[in-house]
């Protein structure tokens, strides 16, 4: 049961960094959401977007602890240090 809450938290994560991502590109840019994820790989600027829809993650980490789900928000820190890394391979 410990991996299947890992893995959910770590699922919630990678989920909640993709809205983000959704959330900046759609409202702070004039493009859709492939054509921004394109252009900012184009310029460059990929890890950023990774890194401002990581902001949301925060969120998720808060709600899990206050429901004493730690194993979920352990879950939640592990997508976010595997989408740093992923970001500095960009």
């Amino acid at each position: 049961m410990n991996k299947i809450d890992l893995l959910t938290g770590f699922i919630i994560g990678i989920l909640a960094s993709l809205l983000g991502s959704f959330i900046f590109i759609t409202f702070f840019t004039d493009y859709t959401f492939l054509a921004g994820i394109e252009i900012m790989k184009f310029e460059g600027k990929l890890g950023k977007l990774i890194t401002l829809g990581s902001v949301l993650d925060l969120v998720a980490f808060a709600v899990l602890l206050k429901l004493n789900k730690e194993l979920m928000a352990r879950g939640v820190i592990l997508a976010v240090i595997i989408l740093t890394l992923l970001s500095l391979l960009i």
